[in-house]
């Protein structure tokens, strides 16, 4: 990329991040109350985008070979055992993945 390129690319990038940061308040000032369909899609898309991330970290395990999906079932467990101890979606999370990766690359390794 030649120097105007970058320039630009960094620009286009600043100006996308802002404008998706200031956007929900322009839509939704402070003074008037937010719609219910928007409270609604707050109450249920969170739970939605982690049952869509649960299949997508799961669509490719194949139970049949290798070792049968134990590394990831194993952290699976690990995250749900650690966030209905501790509530904490970062531990649970950060925890699962740590553990995840030392089991592909130490324990499970083919």
């Amino acid at each position: 990329m030649s120097l105007m390129e970058q320039i630009l690319t960094i620009a286009i990038a600043v100006l996308a991040v802002q404008i998706t940061r200031w956007l929900p308040f322009w839509i939704f000032p402070a003074n008037r109350p937010i719609p219910e369909y928007i409270r609604y899609l707050g109450r249920v898309l969170p739970a939605a985008m982690f049952g869509m991330l649960v299949v997508y970290c799961y669509k490719n395990i194949d139970v049949l070979s290798g070792f049968h999906g134990l590394p990831e079932f194993i952290a699976g467990a690990v995250v749900l055992a650690l966030h209905f101890w501790k509530r904490n979606m970062f531990l649970s999370i950060a925890a699962g993945t740590l553990l995840y990766m030392f089991l592909v690359q130490q324990v499970f390794v083919a």
